[in-house]
């Protein structure tokens, strides 16, 4: 499946689509392509996956960590009838998200942690504690083969790096961060084509509002 036949198809049932909806899959698409055109540069591709994942996924009321976007995630992995995304998770990239929940470097909590040191030497935090406990109930979730539970926390742990990455936290081409950030965008160029599939199967779910509709001069 490629983004050029996505589109056709989007354009072919556009009749079947509402404005908002419409508007997201096409904004989608078109980062998806732009992530294809990104092959054999794991920054770039990992950053502009991201955003179409964004427009897909991620609203005012939707975002990683969440329950709305867990509530989200759960309306995904139900239509998935052909369970790619079980698929994806348990067998093809197994390995590499049972690390990617063991790195504590895409940790959210583990660099509130560095800040406040930096600012209070004397600070306690008790990250590695929740650490443990996030890494125990993932590896949980793999085992148990909770589906939605398992994607909601590698893409919270996507999000944590897409923030360094965009925000200017690592540098182009690092050898530092390179295992986590080409994992990502492996990963969610393997998600993403599944996501847009069922959006456009599904058209008339509930897929939240859009952050940022068309708005007319």
């Amino acid at each position: 499946m490629t983004p050029d036949e996505l589109h056709e198809r989007l354009r072919a049932q556009r009749d079947l689509f509402n404005e908002e909806h419409s508007t997201r899959l096409h904004r989608a698409i078109s980062w998806w392509r732009a992530a294809q055109e990104q092959q054999g540069n794991a920054d770039l591709q990992f950053i502009t996956a991201w955003i179409s994942l964004s427009a897909c996924c991620l609203t005012d009321e939707s975002q990683p960590g969440n329950s709305s976007f867990l509530k989200l995630i759960e309306q995904l992995v139900s239509l998935d009838k052909e369970q790619a995304i079980y698929e994806m998770l348990w067998h093809q990239y197994s390995g590499s998200v049972k690390a990617l929940l063991k790195n504590q470097f895409v940790y959210g909590p583990f660099w509130e942690a560095q800040r406040q040191v930096a600012v209070n030497p004397t600070a306690e935090s008790h990250w590695k504690e929740r650490f443990e406990r996030s890494s125990v109930e993932a590896l949980n979730c793999l085992s148990r083969k909770k589906v939605p539970e398992l994607l909601a926390l590698t893409l919270e742990r996507l999000s944590v790096l897409q923030e360094q990455v965009i925000g200017g936290g690592a540098t182009f081409n690092s050898r530092v961060n390179r295992e986590q950030v080409e994992t990502g965008s492996s990963l969610l160029m393997t998600l993403l084509p599944v996501v847009l599939n069922i959006m456009l199967e599904h058209p008339h779910e509930d897929w939240g509002t859009l952050a940022f509709p068309v708005v007319s001069n």
